[in-house]
This record gives C-alpha cells, structure tokens and sequence, in this order.
C-alpha cells in the first residue's frame, strides 16, 4: 500500500500536542478521506475485469505481484473491490481465522454447535420446484404442498443445520471471490490518482498541490 499513500496529498494539523509550545505549531498528515472512484462507465463494463479466487493465506500484495508482476498494485486490487477495511473484507489467514473463532465462540467444541438451519431444494414429482435451498428457518420449518402426480398432500421436514464453523468458513469463502481490473486499464487508474489527488487552488486553506491547512482538529484527548 506504500504506493497508493505516495499519491495522496497532505494535511496540515493545528496541533495540540501536550508538548507543544505554541498555537501555531502544526503535524502533517496525509489526507486518507481523499480518494479516486472508478468512472461509471469503467467500472459497469465487466470486460474491464478479470474474476480471481483467492487462494490459500494470499495477500493483496501476493495476488497483486501474481497478477501484475508488482506487488505494489496491491492498491488497486483493494480499491477495484471496495475494500476499506483489509482486516474484515479480506479473507482471514488459517492462523488468524482460527484465533478469531475462538475468541468468538470461546472453545473449539463449540465450532460444532449449530448456528442455524437452512432448507434442502424439494421438487414435487412433476420436478416443479416447492423449495429452494440456502433459506435460513427455525427449527421447526416444515413445507406442506399438494403434488398433482401423485394426488395427494404431502408435509416434508428436511434441513441442514449449520455449525458455527460452516457458518464463518462460507463467509470467508465469498470474500474469495474478488475481480482484478484488467493491466490495461491499471495506467488509466494511475493516471486518475496523479491527476485528481492534488488540490486546486481557490480555497483559504490552500497551501500547495500537496498541502491544505486541516481544521482545528485535536490529535490527542
């Protein structure tokens, strides 16, 4: 990520620090509330993309290096996703997954007590469909239907319970599924950060391209 923080400009804090001496001293940092969105147009073609599933304990920098040949892009893999927090879009490594289930769920022998049941497809005989799968119910769901081909009502209780640890893992899973803008377009996207990052002149704040005086913000409590 240290290049993606290269492009972005700074703030100038009033500051005050308990040690500082004077009004007027002030801590300069960078601007994290600045950021380039992807044009509509870009970013509704899905020809622009590519899918990838990550794979194993891969970082952004590692699919980055494997895609691009540069692990510095990894930048632009968490902003093509919307990423903003690594530490909850991304998937877990095996170590950290682990420890989050714990500290979670307490005890490893509660990986395996079920955190919900889902329903099973049913079709009737005639393959019509009477209930899809993946629904979240109680306990107690049961589907009662009347199927024609055989004449008569029938009441069907059939699900899977979920456990804890199916639960977290099909979370992970689905933060797998990601998509990497195509290399043509990463130039475009640098090209964007270089030239909307910098600030324009017209504001009171206004120091330099790089440079805005903040507002009077309190670093510490």
């Amino acid at each position: 990520m240290s290049e993606y923080f290269s492009y972005l400009p700074n703030f100038e804090y009033i500051n005050r620090g308990p040690n500082d001496q004077q009004i007027t001293e002030y801590t300069k940092v960078k601007n994290l509330f600045k950021r380039v969105k992807f044009s509509n147009d870009l970013f509704q073609d899905l020809t622009s993309y590519t899918k990838y599933k990550i794979i194993g304990d891969e970082r952004p920098d590692n699919v980055a290096e494997k895609y691009y040949g540069d692990s510095n892009l990894d930048w632009c893999i968490l902003l093509t996703n919307n990423i903003l927090n690594i530490e909850t879009e991304w998937p877990l490594a095996q170590e950290s997954f682990y420890n989050y289930m714990i500290d979670k769920y307490g005890t490893e022998s509660e990986f395996e007590q079920v955190h919900h049941y889902e329903t099973v497809r049913i079709l009737d005989s005639q393959g019509d469909l009477i209930t899809p799968g993946g629904l979240e119910v109680s306990s107690d769901f049961s589907v009662t239907f009347f199927d024609d081909g055989i004449q008569q009502q029938q009441t069907i209780k059939r699900l899977n319970a979920i456990t804890n640890l199916q639960y977290e893992t099909q979370k992970e899973e689905r933060k797998r599924n990601i998509f990497l803008l195509k290399d043509y377009y990463v130039g475009i996207i640098i090209d964007e950060m270089e030239t909307s990052m910098p600030y324009k002149k017209g504001s009171s704040q206004y120091v330099s391209p790089d440079l805005v005086e903040g507002e009077n913000i309190r670093l510490y409590p």
